[in-house]
């Protein structure tokens, strides 16, 4: 058996057995009731994209048991990373899918677009944000996110799978310093994960906004996030007491942080 489909067993087997008008785009929260948007959504997290999380990706695809796919690039395909998605969706309505990125022709007989495009909602890992986009690149993956996204299946993730969607932001993936990474663009704007759990992000983003050098943008701590309908930010969103979601901008100089009033998931 191959070490790839021997993990990738083993996890399934381990599963089994265990805002304000005054910032741009801010809105009312939505009712749970609301009946879903049908078109191109972004479901985001500073970090710990877990059950809770995907729970609401899956509601938000408005199917009764959606094909959820975790697509652990920024990871290196991290076989750790993969059995945690699986353990997070056990509980859930979903079917769980894991379309690696470091594979080849002779095990993988279907394109990015049949896999991807056959799912209803897509989880992109933590990790390594820059290789991330290089690879999906690279491989035309970029592409078929895109044509996910304009087909209303449902985009998320957190640290490396949030920032990964905005035009630019903040990131750990290179040696020595923080430094900013050019991501996909599909959302405005800049952002930063991880606001409240690395000492070094809030001081350089208020450093690189007010200088000019970043966009404004959203910051969003650890369990927070954002929840999008096409380009615009529709619900601000936590999974745990104290997180935070934030948007900063620059006036006459000045750095202005504005926090947001966030809905607790259930």
């Amino acid at each position: 058996m191959e070490r790839r489909d021997f993990i990738m067993k083993a996890a399934i087997g381990s599963v089994a057995a265990s805002a304000s008008q005054l910032i741009p785009g801010a809105a009312e929260a939505m009712d749970s009731a609301t009946p879903v948007y049908a078109g191109r959504k972004i479901l985001i997290a500073g970090g710990n994209f877990n059950g809770a999380w995907i729970r609401e990706m899956a509601r938000l695809t408005g199917k009764p048991r959606p094909r959820v796919c975790y697509l652990p690039t920024a990871s290196a395909d991290s076989p750790a990373g993969t059995i945690t998605f699986f353990r997070s969706c056990a509980p859930l309505s979903v079917e769980p899918f894991v379309q690696g990125s470091f594979i080849e022709s002779l095990s993988q007989k279907q394109g990015w677009d049949e896999v991807l495009l056959s799912m209803d909602a897509i989880v992109v890992s933590g990790g390594n944000t820059l290789n991330q986009q290089a690879i999906w690149k690279a491989q035309g993956i970029d592409a078929v996110l895109k044509e996910a996204w304009d087909r209303g299946i449902v985009l998320g993730g957190a640290s490396a799978g949030s920032l990964c969607w905005f035009d630019e932001g903040t990131t750990d993936s290179r040696p020595k310093t923080l430094s900013v990474v050019k991501c996909l663009g599909f959302l405005s704007g800049s952002h930063s994960p991880h606001y409240d759990a690395e000492a070094g992000r809030r001081p350089l983003y208020h450093r690189l906004i007010g200088s000019g050098e970043l966009q404004p943008g959203y910051a969003c701590d650890n369990d927070a996030g954002i929840y999008y309908e096409e380009k615009e930010p529709k619900r601000f969103l936590s999974a745990r007491e104290g997180a935070g979601v934030y948007y900063v901008s620059a006036s006459a100089g000045t750095v202005v942080e504005r926090a947001f009033e966030l809905e607790r998931l259930g």
